[in-house]
């Protein structure tokens, strides 16, 4: 019965059947002429030699020069076939793994470590591709070429072939034995193998905080930790791979050694001929190769199942979010938003949204407030249908998100996190990733608006100066810009800024709030956030605490009332403030220096005085 793993694993031969089938004959073929060479030898010593005839002579040498040279030829042709189908195959199972990666919600990637994702993409489906590309054609023409050997040998000398097998079941019993223990060998390995790549990738992208923590002597003291458990895993592999491998081929060398013994006596007494013994000896001592080969693959194949394992196992987490099977789709969006009675919780116990329900109007701008981990960056996921309410339901327009097709709601509804992604591309590049087709006017006039003038102007190579690695050779606020201007050039109906402007220092911030809500007047934007000078400038504000709503209305009306809006933003007598971290822990510092309002993006409000925090951008 085939293992589960493989079954799932030869869906992805079906669209390659006819070119699999080529090889496959051209394989056969090859087999068959290799078949040949050892029966050469019999005619060689028999007829040519002993029988004293030139002219057989010459035609066993003339057959085996062409059997070689085809041989060869279909060799190399068929390998070079199956090489390029085989690296196919394997990018189909690797592009449905990142596919389905692309699927999974935050909550996946939340109690996901980053290093066992990737051990999977690269490490399991480089070994299934390594085995598949260098083993299963050579499993193919080794099972040919063991059928093809044992019928001659059964065909030449039936006693001899018995006398060879003699040994093959102690063989076989090695081999599943020892087979057996290697699968939770290399399991354990590759689990290790993971932690490792874990550690590189949490501690690289941390190095500053390592660094100025002196804790480099540490993290150098958990790396060999780990590297130990790693070796320690390798060797026990190592040996169990050994025995599955060299014992079984070991026991069937003594099958070799019987048929020489055996042979040879026949041969003496005048029973068996000397071309027949060197054709059996020739077939023997082939097959003993294939065997040899094939119990290899036994062993490659108990490697592969673990890797299949592996990739099946995140193949099997179940996508949170699907998009209908018979979507909506619209024609044109006003805006308007509405969280009805939505409740969210992610995998640790409490909801972070419970009985939540707001309506925004189209053109509105509202405000999301309050302590960290209220909430607010939850409803953005909620906005994008990165994750579905545990109860309750989003609309757009009045339709569920989960009737809309994704695309289109991805287009209309466009979001910039507190901490953007930028890829290793040029800064045109990243501002042009959710519209690749967008002009160079239309490129410049989101670059004004996210206030980057100035900073591009910086650059050597301008718009086409390379960003590095996730950015890291630019400031957080400069990386921020450049995702606003990414939203922005996007032509969003709905626009949310998740802390968009957290790392900007105060003038910068003006900048980026002028622009987004001179492009965005008359259309929807959410703003969540933790500084008084974006909150200021919204029609309207949400004060979320303890999964719920404690408070509502226009920032000035907020202020009034003594709650928790103001609490959020008040000061210590003394004029100190710090950035808040709780409705009940933060600065007063609303009278600080105001702001000059832009014009709103929906109902009139009236402004507060914005933040005095000087973050860095």
């Amino acid at each position: 019965m085939i293992d589960p793993h493989f079954r799932r694993a030869l869906t992805y031969l079906t669209p390659y059947w006819g070119r699999l089938t080529l090889v496959l004959v051209l394989s056969l073929v090859s087999t068959a002429t290799s078949l040949l060479i050892p029966l050469l030898s019999q005619w060689l010593i028999d007829d040519a030699i002993l029988g004293a005839d030139p002219g057989a002579l010459r035609l066993v040498v003339l057959s085996f020069v062409g059997t070689t040279v085809l041989g060869f030829v279909l060799n190399v042709w068929s390998g070079l076939r199956y090489t390029r189908v085989s690296a196919d195959i394997l990018f189909d199972m690797r592009l449905a793994l990142y596919r389905h990666l692309q699927a999974l919600s935050p909550r996946f990637y939340a109690r996901t470590r980053f290093g066992d994702i990737m051990s999977r993409l690269n490490t399991d489906i480089g070994e299934i591709q390594r085995v598949a590309a260098e083993v299963v054609l050579a499993w193919v023409g080794n099972v040919l070429f063991l059928l093809g050997a044992v019928g001659m040998l059964a065909y030449l000398d039936m006693q001899l072939f018995l006398v060879g097998i003699a040994l093959l079941p102690l063989s076989l019993w090695a081999l599943v034995h020892y087979r057996r223990r290697l699968e939770g060998r290399v399991a354990t390995l590759r689990d290790r193998s993971a932690d490792i790549g874990s550690f590189l990738i949490e501690t690289l992208q941390g190095v500053k905080l390592v660094v100025t923590s002196n804790a480099q002597p540490r993290e150098v003291a958990r790396f060999r930790e780990r590297n130990a458990r790693f070796i320690d895993a390798l060797m026990a592999m190592q040996w169990t791979s050994y025995l599955s491998g060299g014992l079984p081929g070991a026991v069937l060398s003594g099958g070799s050694a019987l048929v020489f013994l055996y042979g040879g006596l026949r041969v003496i007494d005048g029973t068996l001929t000397l071309g027949t013994l060197v054709a059996v000896m020739a077939y023997q001592m082939r097959l003993f190769g294939p065997v040899q080969a094939l119990m290899g693959l036994y062993t490659s194949l108990a490697t592969v199942r673990v890797s299949l394992r592996r990739v099946h196992e995140i193949l099997d987490v179940a996508p949170e979010v699907v998009e209908s099977a018979t979507p909506v789709s619209l024609s044109a969006v006003r805006g308007e938003i509405q969280l009805d009675d939505v409740t969210f919780s992610f995998d640790r116990g409490a909801p972070v949204l419970e009985h939540v329900s707001v309506w925004v109007a189209p053109g509105e701008c509202l405000a999301i407030v309050g302590p960290s981990g209220g909430g607010k960056s939850t409803v953005a996921d909620l906005l994008l249908r990165l994750v579905d309410p545990d109860a309750g339901c989003v609309r757009l327009d009045g339709h569920d998100l989960r009737t809309l097709r994704l695309a289109e709601l991805r287009t209309h509804v466009a979001l910039v996190d507190q901490e953007p992604s930028v890829f290793h591309a040029s800064v045109a590049d990243n501002i042009r990733y959710g519209r690749p087709d967008a002009s160079d006017s239309a490129l410049e006039a989101a670059a004004h608006a996210a206030g980057l003038d100035a900073f591009i102007a910086t650059l050597p190579d301008g718009f086409e100066t390379t960003l590095g690695e996730r950015g890291a050779a630019f400031s957080a606020g400069e990386r921020q810009r450049v995702a606003v201007a990414r939203a922005l050039l996007a032509d969003p109906t709905v626009l949310v800024l998740d802390e968009a402007t957290a790392a900007l220092d105060p003038q910068s911030e003006r900048k980026v709030i002028d622009g987004y809500e001179a492009v965005m007047r008359g259309r929807t934007t959410i703003l969540i956030t933790h500084r008084a000078s974006v909150a200021s400038r919204a029609d309207r504000v949400v004060v979320l605490d303890g999964a719920r709503i404690v408070e509502e209305g226009t920032p000035a009306d907020l202020l009034t009332r003594s709650g928790r809006f103001a609490e959020l933003f008040a000061v210590d007598e003394d004029g100190s403030s710090d950035p808040p971290r709780s409705l009940t822990e933060a600065g007063h510092h609303l009278a600080a220096e105001a702001i000059p309002a832009a014009p709103t993006t929906g109902p009139s409000a009236a402004k507060i005085s914005p933040s005095s925090e000087t973050n860095s951008g």
